[in-house]
């Protein structure tokens, strides 16, 4: 990331506000290791194992859900990107745009509610990787008490990068980068040596519908990134490349997704009980030689350790949005206790970690979906956003509408999420209309959730779209007319 005036420094001290264009520096190459970053996660492994376990699915099979997820789902990450070039402001800053300044407080809750989850199961798996090492490099054994100190230290360090800001968060993920690729090489390296190849290429194929579920499974890791896209690209000019956001989301996360799954997927055949794990990280360090396991642990701990500190920064935004009047690395803090506290929970309580993790996100996926259908269609139309409108937050806004309510994006909003959730089927929640329908069967709630959204906003009558140049007309001049 090019330094700033407001960036420059250790800490970054810019927090919702519209970015200035002298600010705006950045180059879109700078996104590649952003997206790298936030995809290295060992619970990968783990969801390319239960391709072959749960989903019973053959290596070629894994191999398509492999290279569809990233492609889907990063996507519509580089997409809603684009956004944030147009507009020098985060993901839910630019959404009181669409829903309306009081409007933006639903799907801002939502989102920032959802992102609890995320950030509890990452500091999770990350201290189960810090206790990993423990026990292999010095042979100390997990407790109840060491548990929560290694949950704790996790979270401290994920509030310092994220604090800090957008300068250590794309220098960790740029050094992350080069390490995820010295890992992949041992690994590989590995697997080609030591796995029973006949057995992996004479596994039977699954079907088609379990195909398309495990590419919904994989792209909904991807989904829960698309809110936050415009906070990693509001530091781009204006004429930043539409066609270089997409590529580098799609691309920085198709050369972690695809190693990753199909190396799980593989793993699987030989070890199936990787699928279940109730500890994936400590059963793989476990399974692997120690050579092996040692860096592979190490990488899950940074890998996770950058991802969480990815959804603590653009959760201090939302919490910012919601209304919190604090400077953003405070924000960030409300985030970084609730992980805490609900990680603890969940080491302690916890009897099924994947079964969580996948219900989870069957759920999430949903949830960013219904704000992503709205606000992807509302990017059809608009191409500049005010940042005096995003800032006041009184009826003086342009951004106020009715009442503080954008009707048509709320509505369109509501009946997205709550048609989305009666097509999805997860270990905690079952739509109605989850099964004899190839929605539900296919596990396509969170495509329903978008089309539907989408759609209706699309065709609901909305506000007309004020310009930063239209709203600094003088009273009674006409604005033009939204579509």
């Amino acid at each position: 990331m090019s330094k700033t005036v407001e960036t420059e420094g250790a800490l970054e001290t810019r927090g919702i506000e519209q970015v200035p264009d002298h600010e705006r520096t950045a180059r879109t190459r700078e996104l590649f290791p952003t997206w790298v970053g936030a995809n290295i996660s060992v619970l990968l492994l783990t969801m390319g194992a239960s391709l072959v376990v749960a989903y019973h699915l053959n290596i070629w099979q894994a191999l398509v859900v492999a290279v569809a997820a990233p492609i889907v789902s990063y996507g519509l990450v580089g997409l809603i990107g684009i956004a944030g070039k147009r507009g020098g402001a985060p993901g839910m800053a630019l959404s009181r745009a669409v829903f309306g300044q009081r409007g933006n407080l639903l799907p801002g809750s939502l989102i920032w509610i959802a992102r609890w989850g995320w950030e509890t199961i990452n500091a999770v798996t990350g201290a189960y990787a810090m206790l990993s090492i423990l026990e292999i490099l010095f042979g100390v054994e997990a407790n109840s008490v060491l548990d929560m100190v290694m949950l704790l230290l996790f979270v401290v360090a994920t509030f310092a990068i994220s604090g800090l800001g957008i300068n250590a968060v794309q220098k960790c993920n740029k050094y992350a980068t080069y390490l995820f690729g010295v890992f992949s090489v041992l690994v590989l390296g590995y697997l080609v040596a030591n796995t029973d190849w006949s057995k992996v290429m004479d596994h039977s194929a699954g079907s088609t519908a379990a195909v398309i579920t495990g590419i919904g499974m994989i792209a909904a890791g991807g989904v829960s990134w698309i809110p936050s896209a415009p906070d990693f690209t509001r530091y781009l000019p204006r004429t930043a490349s539409s066609k270089a956001i997409v590529g580098t989301a799609v691309g920085g996360a198709g050369v972690v997704v695809l190693p990753m799954v199909l190396m799980g997927a593989v793993m699987a055949v030989s070890t199936p009980d990787l699928a279940s794990a109730t500890d994936p990280v400590s059963f793989l360090g476990e399974i692997l030689p120690t050579w092996i396991a040692v860096p592979y642990l190490f990488i899950a701990l940074i890998g996770m350790l950058l991802i969480n500190s990815m959804s603590m920064y653009s959760a201090g935004f939302t919490a910012q949005t919601l209304g919190f009047k604090v400077p953003r690395h405070w924000a960030v803090s409300v985030n970084a206790v609730i992980s805490l506290i609900f990680g603890g929970v969940l080491m302690l309580v916890a009897t099924s970690f994947m079964g969580s993790f996948i219900a989870f996100l069957s759920l999430l996926a949903v949830a960013f979906s219904a704000w992503v259908g709205v606000f992807g269609a509302d990017m059809l139309r608009r191409t500049e956003y005010d940042g005096r409108a995003m800032a006041d937050t009184t009826r003086t806004s342009a951004y106020w509408y009715r009442g503080g309510f954008s009707p048509a994006a709320v509505a369109a909003w509501a009946v997205g999420l709550l048609s989305g959730l009666m097509f999805t089927t997860s270990d905690w929640f079952t739509g109605p209309l989850a099964k004899n329908n190839v929605i539900g069967e296919y596990g396509l709630g969170w495509v329903a959730t978008i089309v539907i959204s989408g759609a209706l906003y699309a065709v609901l009558p909305k506000p007309a779209v004020v310009t930063p140049a239209q709203a600094d007309e003088p009273a009674g001049e006409p604005a033009t007319a939204g579509v």
